[in-house]
Order: C-alpha cells, then sequence, then structure tokens
C-alpha cells in the first residue's frame, strides 16, 4: 500500500483476548485447567496473556468499563495512521494510547465487540 495509508492495514492479529469481570479467576482457569502459562501478568491484576507455543497470543482482561466479550487487537504498523483512516471511515477510536510496549486505540464493531488498533514498540 503507498500514499498516505502506507502503515495502516491490518496485518494481522496481536492477540486474541476475552474480556472478563473477574481477571484472577480467569487467569486461574487457563493456567490450573487448560494448563497454560501466563507470559505477561498486569501489575494492577486486570489480566494477562498467554503466549502459544504457535506463536500466536490469548489474554484475558478486565476492561475499565467492565464490558465482557470477545476483543481482537488487529496489527498495524502505524497507530495514529490506521486511526485517521478508521476514523475517515466512520469507525469511533479513541485517541492513540502509549503503553511501556505498544500503541493502541479502542473501538467496538456494530455488536459492541472490542475493536483495538495496535502497534508494538520494535524490541530494538
Amino acid at each position: 500500500m503507498v500514499g498516505r495509508y502506507a502503515g495502516c492495514m491490518i496485518k494481522g492479529i496481536d492477540i486474541a483476548s476475552y474480556l472478563v469481570k473477574d481477571p484472577q479467576a480467569a487467569i486461574a482457569f487457563y493456567r490450573d485447567v487448560l494448563g497454560m502459562t501466563p507470559t505477561a501478568v498486569d501489575e494492577q491484576c486486570r489480566g494477562a496473556e498467554f503466549t502459544l507455543p504457535d506463536g500466536s497470543t490469548f489474554g484475558v482482561w478486565k476492561p475499565d468499563d467492565g464490558a465482557t466479550g470477545g476483543a481482537l487487537m488487529f496489527a498495524v504498523d502505524d497507530a495514529k495512521g490506521a486511526v485517521q483512516r478508521y476514523r475517515e471511515r466512520g469507525l469511533q477510536l479513541s485517541d492513540v494510547m502509549e503503553s511501556p510496549v505498544c500503541f493502541m486505540a479502542f473501538g467496538r464493531d456494530p455488536e459492541g465487540n472490542a475493536v483495538i488498533i495496535h502497534q508494538r514498540k520494535s524490541r530494538d
């Protein structure tokens, strides 16, 4: 893709997750019942990620708004550019937020499922 939208195209899924009310119970279930080892646990106990042997990542998270359901974190090379593009197409997204490892913006599809535009920071 060229032009002003270069780097804005969705290139994959960085994480598939469930939004949960009780993250500790969800983490215990996936760890103790299904035998998955958490590879990242939120310092504030809001959730965890599990990187699977095939390289995919699954997570459980308690969102600030209390929503439950599914969420997909779509990978892009340029979060700010992607947010601009998707807003032009009618998707309501939050402003891009920065964490220590990524940039992300949050929205919802027509059914209320979480859609997250996600750009990983380089690990250099």
